[in-house]
């Protein structure tokens, strides 16, 4: 019997050292889990910022493009009604 209750013993030192160990995996992934969030947060950051400035670009190019096609209206416009009337 006392054999068997310092095995039981033992047993449930090397558990005890076994889930210490655990825990210890655990924290480490969980840390490595943080770093990738937070890397990948960044890169999202990045992307958002790299596509706001197109998009910006795009829309400043556009608004160009429009005042050039009011303008060229107009200035038909104004030719037909110069024509119109000098007839």
């Amino acid at each position: 019997m006392v054999g068997t209750a310092d095995e039981h013993s033992r047993g449930f030192g090397e558990i005890r050292e076994l889930i210490m160990h655990l825990s210890s995996r655990i924290d480490a992934l969980d840390q490595k889990v943080d770093r990738f969030r937070e890397e990948l947060s960044h890169r999202i950051d990045s992307l958002d910022q790299r596509l706001t400035g197109r998009i910006d670009a795009l829309d400043e190019k556009f608004s160009r493009y429009f005042l050039w096609m009011i303008g060229i209206q107009i200035t038909i416009l104004l030719a037909v009604i110069g024509a119109l009337l000098a007839s």
